[in-house]
């Protein structure tokens, strides 16, 4: 196993035993709904988790039995004298019964069908596409998100940077043939590690973006996606993720991908094809990252929406004809003292703020 390999299986075990721990309180329906999703991910979810499931029963059966001890449980491994191997899903339907309290016990059901359900999609998606007897590869899945005003760093298993803007959630899945990220919602950036047997690709609202070795940052606005190149250059087309909701051939589809480079941006709207790149200067549009936003001559109700992603206290402009007074400059993203000192030493232009939030009007 590689060291990545190493990594991801390290890390999909910290995920099981974090869910573990969580199911064992009172989840709320929210966390049952992350928790399904987590399994249908990845069939290497749910063999991980079942299997911590199945370690805690044992280590139950130590307590509640006096004549049972961890001595004769390593002994009983070192010997192999056990009880046969037995097939993963009656063990798993068994774990459930016994592991979780009665209230539990149909939510657990539930979840191990849908886990069988995922894992019989999963082995026919990767048999029925690659040659026969060639084992299908793992796949593992890791979430990010960021919370309003909140931005992550975080270094991938396969070297690659991901940069998380405010308010972003982000999944990926990892296998030996590709590397998949699901962007629902907000803006990341990625720097790829370019793998040419193993491509990077990115579904983000009605687009899907292929990186050809390259950094680029990817924004969901108002059913809007953005893409712009920093270095390198990427593909983006209509996702293949709604390929099946329309007549289009694949070849068709992929005929209608356009390649952009850098310092070039494309805005993809759902059912608007072929959309045309054009060019921006892609360091601006990534100054974010330095925690700063530039305005050239943009008018302050952009500049209020800019702000409004990270500030703690909403702005709004009160005045209507406000709305299109040009702003240039450059702010930090998290400093609206900085923007209203700005605002108000503009003539005409009043500010007020309180406990809630900021309000802009004329004099």
């Amino acid at each position: 196993m590689s060291t990545n390999d190493e990594r991801l299986r390290s890390l999909i075990a910290q995920q099981a035993a974090d869910w573990f721990v969580a199911n064992r309180a009172e989840p709320s329906a929210r966390e049952r709904e992350d928790f399904a999703a987590w399994l249908k991910a990845s069939p290497a979810h749910v063999q991980e988790y079942l299997g911590l499931a199945v370690m805690a029963r044992d280590l139950r059966e130590i307590g509640l039995d006096s004549k049972s001890s961890i001595d004769s449980i390593v002994a009983r491994a070192q010997t192999g004298e056990d009880e046969p191997l037995r097939p993963f899903w009656p063990i798993a339907v068994e774990t459930s019964r016994g592991a979780f309290p009665v209230r539990w016990r149909p939510a657990v059901l539930t979840v191990v069908a849908v886990a069988v359900l995922s894992v019989a999609l999963f082995a026919w998606w990767n048999f029925g596409r690659a040659p026969r007897g060639l084992a299908p590869a793992m796949v593992a899945t890791v979430h990010f998100e960021t919370r309003h005003g909140e931005r992550q760093t975080r270094r991938l298993p396969d070297g690659s940077l991901l940069h998380l803007n405010t308010d972003t959630t982000v999944a990926i899945s990892y296998s030996n043939s590709e590397r998949i990220v699901m962007l629902s919602s907000g803006e990341a950036d990625f720097e790829v590690a370019h793998e040419p047997k193993r491509p990077f690709r990115v579904f983000a609202g009605s687009a899907e973006v292929i990186d050809i070795g390259t950094q680029f940052d990817i924004r969901l606005e108002h059913g809007l996606t953005v893409v712009a190149v920093v270095e390198g250059r990427v593909a983006v087309g209509p996702s293949s993720m709604t390929r099946g909701q329309g007549t289009d051939g694949s070849q068709e589809l992929l005929a209608r991908f356009v390649e952009i480079h850098a310092d070039q941006q494309i805005s993809v709207t759902q059912g608007v094809w072929p959309a045309a790149p054009i060019a921006v200067d892609a360091h601006r549009t990534t100054s974010w990252l330095h925690r700063q936003i530039m305005f050239d001559h943009e008018p302050l109700s952009l500049v209020v929406t800019e702000f409004n992603r990270y500030a703690a206290k909403p702005i709004e402009i009160i005045t209507p004809t406000l709305r299109d007074l040009p702003i240039s400059g450059v702010f930090t993203t998290d400093d609206t003292a900085g923007l209203i000192a700005f605002l108000r030493s503009l003539e005409g232009v009043h500010v007020e703020e309180n406990a809630t939030r900021v309000r802009v009007s004329r004099d």
